[in-house]
C-alpha cells in the first residue's frame, strides 16, 4: 500500500501489557472510538484528536477489575461495552456523549457461575432497547444472558465443546430488521461450533414452559433448544453445526458478509485460515478456503518452517482482505484476486515479538541488523520499488535457541552475535541474501561470487549449516507482488528462496533467508553481554556476564583465524555491559554494571594489542549502560549514559576525571548514540530511556551547552 507511511500513531497509558482492542462506536451518529484492556487491571478509552489527526487521547478511563483484563465486548449504537477480567468477573459499561462530555458509568457486574475466567465475551442489540450478551473462556461451555441496560441475567448454559472456548463472534442473518442471530464459538478441541438464536415466534413470556417447536437439526447430534429472552424480544438457541478441519487449537472467529452472503474465519494453531461458507443445496457450512501453511510445508523448529500458529484472523472492510498475527511477530496478508477468483499472499508487517536488545549496521550502512529475547537476528533494509521507498525484513539470519543478547557487523558480509551460551557465532552473508538486496535495495556486493549459497538448521539444531549443490536460486522477476513466494513442494530442509523483486513473505523470511554459520568462538565462562567488532574488521571485542574479577574480562579475537589474543583485556568487577571502538580503532571504550568505564588503548607497534590507558571507577552513580565515541578521529570524546538517568560527555585530552557536559534524562537511560553535523559545528545525541523515549539534543562543541532539543516516543 503506496498511501501507507508506517506507524500512524502510538497510544500511551496502560503500565503493563494491552490484551484486548477494540473499535467501539457508542451511538449511530457520532465519533468511533478505540478500547483497550490491559494487565494493569484498568480498560481506557481512546478518540482521535479533532485537531492532530495522528493523535489519540484518552476519555475515561474504567477501573474496578481486580486482575488483568483478557477480553472486551462491545456493540455499536447502544453505548454499552462489556469487559472480562481474570478476577472471575464481566462488568457491563454504559458510555454515552452528553453535551460534548463523556460520560462513563458501570451499570453490572456479573461473578461467573460456576466460576470461570472469561477470554472471551460478545454483545448483541436485541430489539428496542434489548441486550444479549455471550461469554465463555475456562469451561467448555457458553454461558449466555438476556435482558437490557437495566439488568442482564444467565439464561442458557451450551455444552458440547470438550476444551476451553478461546472465541466468539456474533451476526445477525438479516442486513436490517429483527432476525436470527448467528453465533460462532472456536475451541481448544479443534473444532467450532455454530449456534442459531431463532426468534421464538409465538412464544409468550407468560408462557415460558412452551414446549418450543423441534427444528430439522434435532437429529443432528446433541440439538438441545434453549428458550431466553432479552427486553422485548424471545429467542430459542439450537446448534447449527459443527466445523472440522482444523489440526489445532481455534484461537479466533469472525464474521464477514460479503454481497449479501456471510463467510465465517477462522485462525488456528496449526498455522491456518480457514473460510467457512454455507453451501445453499447442501445446507452444510463448507471450508472453501484454507490460507496459510500445508503439512507438507511444516517443520519441527521455527527455523525449518512451522510459525507457531496464527493467533488472531481480521477481516478488511471491504471483505477482500484477511490479515493474521501469528507467534513469529508477522502480520500475514492475504488479498482476493476477482480476476482469478483465488486468494493471493501479499507483503504483510514483519517484527521481533519481544525486547530488541541490540541493532548493528552493516560498515557501509547499507542495512540493519537487530536482535532480541525472541531468539531471532533479523535483517532491514530500503526497498527502493521505482520512485517508492519503505523499509521491510529482508531476511532473518539467525534463528536460535537462546535469547540473544548482542550483535556486531565485521564486515558487509559477515556479523557476530551472542546470546544466552557460552560462545559467539559469526555467520556469512548467503548469495541469495546478497542477490536480493541488489535487486531490491540497489545493495551492490563485490563479494557476491564467492558467497556461500545458503543455510538451512537441522532438526534440534542450534547451528546453520550450509547447504551444498545448486538450490534452484530463480532469477526471473515474479509477474506479481502478491504471487506465492515457494513451490508447494518446497522442502523445509532444502527449500531456497527464490530471488524476488519484492520483500520476502513471512514464510519465506523463516525458512529460506538463513545465514550460514562459518565460526564459534570459545573462552567466556557465562551468557555473552556484548560484542563489538573494530571498523577496519580486524579484531572482536566480547564479554560476558561476570559477578567477578576473573569473568568480568574483555576478550579479542582475531577475525583473520578466529583465534582469542591473550591475554584477556581486565578493568571491570561486574558485567561489561557496552563495547565500543573509537572511529580510528586506537582506542577500545567500555563499560560495566560496576558504575566504571575504562579506555584500552591500542599498541602503535603491534595492532593485535591493547593496554590498559585510563579507567574511571566513578563515572556514574549507577550502573552504565551504553556509550558510544564521537565520530571525529583527532578528537578522544565519548559518551556514557546510565541507570541514573544522567548523560555524560568526556574528552579524555581535558580531563578523565571530570566530564565536560552532563545530560539529565527524565528516566534511565538505556541507549546512546552520537554524531557530529560539521555544517552546523554541534554534536547531534540521541538518547533512548526505559519509558521508550528517543531524545536527540544538539550540542555545541565549543560550549558544550545543549541548544535544541526533540523528542520521538511513546510518551
Amino acid at each position: 500500500d503506496r498511501q501507507c507511511k508506517g506507524v500512524s500513531a502510538v497510544l500511551q497509558g496502560h503500565s503493563d501489557d494491552v490484551t484486548a482492542v477494540k473499535f467501539f462506536r457508542p451511538a449511530e451518529i457520532g465519533p468511533n472510538l478505540i478500547v483497550s484492556g490491559s494487565a494493569d487491571r484498568n480498560v481506557r478509552l481512546w478518540q482521535r484528536d479533532q485537531v492532530l489527526s495522528n493523535q489519540y487521547r484518552t476519555i475515561g478511563i474504567l477501573e474496578g477489575h481486580a486482575s488483568s483484563i483478557n477480553c472486551l465486548g462491545v456493540t455499536d449504537g447502544r453505548q454499552v461495552l462489556a469487559s472480562g477480567s481474570a478476577d472471575a468477573t464481566i462488568k457491563v459499561w454504559q458510555v454515552k456523549l452528553v453535551n460534548h462530555q463523556w460520560e462513563i458509568c458501570i451499570l453490572q457486574t456479573i461473578q461467573t457461575s460456576p466460576k470461570y475466567l472469561p477470554l472471551t465475551v460478545v454483545l448483541s442489540a436485541s430489539g428496542h432497547d434489548g441486550l444479549l450478551l455471550a461469554s465463555a473462556g475456562t469451561r467448555a461451555e457458553i454461558f449466555v444472558y438476556g435482558g437490557s441496560k437495566r439488568g442482564l441475567t444467565l439464561q442458557a448454559a451450551l455444552g458440547g465443546h470438550e476444551g476451553w472456548i478461546r472465541s466468539l463472534a456474533l451476526i445477525a442473518e438479516k442486513r436490517e430488521g429483527d432476525g436470527d442471530i448467528l453465533m460462532a464459538s472456536a475451541s481448544q478441541d479443534k473444532h467450532v461450533r455454530l449456534w442459531r438464536f431463532r426468534i421464538g415466534a409465538g412464544i409468550s413470556r407468560n408462557v415460558e414452559q412452551t414446549q418450543i417447536e423441534k427444528t430439522r437439526f434435532e437429529s443432528l447430534l446433541s440439538n438441545r433448544t434453549h428458550p431466553i429472552a432479552s427486553s422485548t424480544v424471545l429467542y430459542s438457541i439450537t446448534f447449527e453445526a459443527l466445523l472440522l478441519g482444523h489440526d489445532d487449537w481455534i484461537y479466533t472467529v469472525s464474521w464477514k458478509r460479503i454481497g449479501g452472503r456471510l463467510q465465517l474465519l477462522s485462525a488456528s494453531a496449526d498455522s491456518s485460515l480457514a473460510i467457512w461458507d454455507h453451501d445453499t443445496q447442501s445446507k452444510a457450512w463448507l471450508c472453501t478456503t484454507r490460507l496459510g501453511e500445508i503439512s507438507a510445508q511444516k517443520g519441527s523448529t521455527t527455523a525449518t518452517g512451522s510459525m507457531g500458529g496464527f493467533w488472531n484472523g481480521l477481516w478488511s472492510s471491504d471483505g477482500q482482505c484477511v490479515v493474521s498475527l501469528g507467534r513469529t511477530g508477522s502480520w500475514r496478508l492475504w488479498m482476493y484476486d476477482r480476476d482469478y477468483k483465488r486468494w493471493t499472499q501479499g507483503l504483510g508487517v514483519s517484527g521481533h515479538v519481544k525486547s530488541v536488545v541490540d541493532v548493528a549496521w552493516a560498515k557501509n550502512g547499507s542495512y540493519l541488523l537487530s536482535t532480541g529475547a525472541d531468539q531471532t537476528t533479523r535483517l532491514h533494509a530500503e526497498w527502493i520499488d521505482g520512485r517508492h521507498r519503505s523499509w521491510h525484513e529482508f531476511g532473518r539470519p539467525q534463528i536460535h535457541g537462546y535469547d540473544l543478547n548482542c550483535i556486531g557487523t565485521v564486515g558487509e558480509v559477515q556479523f557476530v552475535s551472542g546470546a544466552d551460551e557460552k560462545l559467539l557465532r559469526v555467520f556469512n552473508e548467503p548469495k541469495a541474501t546478497a542477490e536480493l538486496l541488489r535487486r531490491c535495495c540497489g545493495i551492490e556486493n563485490a563479494q557476491e561470487q564467492g558467497l556461500p549459497l545458503a543455510a538451512d538448521v537441522p532438526v534440534l539444531g542450534l547451528s546453520n549449516k550450509l547447504l551444498e549443490g545448486n538450490g534452484g536460486i530463480s532469477s526471473a522477476p515474479a509477474p506479481s507482488p502478491v504471487a506465492n513466494v515457494l513451490p508447494l513442494d518446497a522442502s523445509p530442509a532444502t527449500a531456497v528462496m527464490q530471488v524476488k523483486s519484492y520483500p520476502p513473505a513471512e514464510d519465506e523470511l523463516a525458512r529460506s533467508t538463513l545465514w550460514p554459520e562459518s565460526e564459534k568462538l570459545y573462552g567466556h565462562g557465562y551468557e555473552i553481554s556484548a560484542v563489538c567488532a573494530s571498523h577496519d574488521g580486524s579484531i572482536i571485542a566480547t564479554a560476558c556476564k561476570a559477578s567477578s574479577l576473573d569473568h568480568a574480562v574483555i576478550r579479542l579475537f582475531d577475525t583473520t583465524d578466529w583465534r582469542e589474543l591473550k591475554p584477556p583485556l581486565k578493568a571491570h568487577s561486574l558485567t561489561v555491559t557496552s563495547l565500543q571502538f573509537s572511529i580510528d580503532d586506537a582506542y577500545l571504550l567500555s563499560t560495566g554494571r560496576d558504575r566504571q568505564w575504562a579506555v584500552f588503548e591500542r599498541d602503535g607497534g603491534n595492532q593485535l594489542v591493547f593496554r590498559l590507558r585510563v579507567p574511571n571507577p566513578k563515572a556514574h552513580s549507577r550502573m552504565i549502560l551504553s556509550a558510544c565515541w564521537v565520530p571525529i578521529t583527532s578528537e578522544r570524546i565519548f559518551v556514557t549514559a546510565g541507570r541514573d538517568k544522567m548523560c555524560k560527555i568526556w574528552d579524555l585530552q581535558k580531563s578523565d576525571r571530570e566530564p565536560v557536559t552532563t545530560i539529565t534524562a527524565s528516566a534511565p537511560v538505556t541507549a546512546v548514540d552520537i554524531i557530529f553535523i560539521a555544517a552546523e559545528g554541534l554534536l547531534a545525541l540521541a538518547i533512548g530511556t526505559e519509558r521508550g523515549d528517543v531524545i536527540v539534543h544538539f550540542v555545541d562543541q565549543a560550549t558544550w551547552s545543549v541548544q535544541s532539543s526533540c523528542g520521538f516516543g511513546d510518551s
